[in-house]
């Protein structure tokens, strides 16, 4: 019986425009008024995620910023777990170096410092996901979209680095050229071991310290609630997912998800743009998974 639900947001919750369908949505609430918890599980930071879940009514605790920090139903965070700031300052010489695009989350939000450069990094996503959609529009989508989103802008992040009062949680860096870049980069940055080196997307990598990933933060919500484990459904769709999906009794890809990522799963379920969120939930609600295995 499934008591636990967690779902990924980018590429699972969310569709091409980005936001949560009303079939989403209503699966959602069905099930919490069944009595199953719902949590979401993300690489984005509490700001970018919490108002697509209120654009929808959707009231839930959150993992963000792929483990680092956790937040109970009321938005009053309960764990955070940062990146060192030397290591901090050897990812950013190393970013640099190849002239990457990259942002930071922080425990006083998230921070870029180059505005146009983020809202081209998101453009790059809904053009990517969503083929019918031009670029130039796809920018105007991202412009409007991070209007909502209180994001920080500073000139130079040695100013996050220089407060004390300041934790870095995750650090994202972009590249058009994807892996033919990234994962050199990855490989030369995890060396040490200390890091949980991901991505959410095919242009990115998302660097986090190794203690904070979706699938211990998703263990240790389940056991303060008192569920096994094997009682959990997972939802997700590329590699910043897999922790949860090892973790996770139910598995469950997206049909748009990663082969390597859906590699991890037991189940599989529709698109993100086919609702293959709201697919699961009432499977699992019916207690009929069996329709998804792999």
């Amino acid at each position: 019986m499934i008591e636990l639900i967690a779902s990924d947001m980018d590429g699972t919750l969310l569709n091409e425009r980005m936001v949560i369908s009303e079939t989403n949505a209503k699966a959602i609430l069905a099930a919490q008024k069944e009595g199953i918890h719902f949590m979401v599980a993300t690489g984005r930071g509490y700001t970018e995620a919490k108002p697509l879940l209120e654009e929808v009514g959707i009231s839930c605790p959150l993992i963000t910023l792929n483990g680092a920090q956790v937040y109970d139903e009321d938005g009053t965070v309960i764990e955070n777990i940062g990146i060192e700031k030397e290591t901090v300052r050897n990812i950013l010489k190393k970013v640099r170096a190849l002239g990457l695009y990259c942002e930071m989350t922080t425990s006083h939000g998230i921070y870029s410092d180059n505005k146009a450069k983020r809202i081209e990094s998101v453009a790059s996503l809904i053009y990517k996901t969503n083929p019918d959609t031009s670029f130039k529009m796809a920018v105007v989508l991202a412009a409007a979209r991070l209007e909502i989103m209180n994001i920080n802008y500073v000139s130079q992040y040695e100013e996050l680095l220089e407060n004390d009062t300041i934790e870095i949680l995750k650090m994202i860096t972009f590249s058009e050229e994807g892996p033919t870049v990234l994962d050199p980069l990855a490989q030369e940055l995890n060396v040490s071991g200390d890091l949980a080196i991901t991505a959410s997307f095919i242009n990115n990598i998302e660097i986090n310290n190794v203690k904070a990933q979706k699938g211990l933060a998703l263990a240790r919500a389940a056991e303060k609630l008192g569920i096994s484990t094997e009682n959990v459904m997972a939802l997700g769709d590329n590699f910043n997912d897999v922790s949860m999906l090892q973790v996770a009794g139910y598995s469950v890809a997206v049909g748009n998800a990663e082969e390597g990522v859906k590699a991890h799963a037991k189940y599989l379920t529709s698109t993100n743009n086919e609702n293959g969120v709201a697919e699961s939930v009432l499977l699992a609600l019916n207690n009929n998974m069996d329709q998804q295995l792999i």
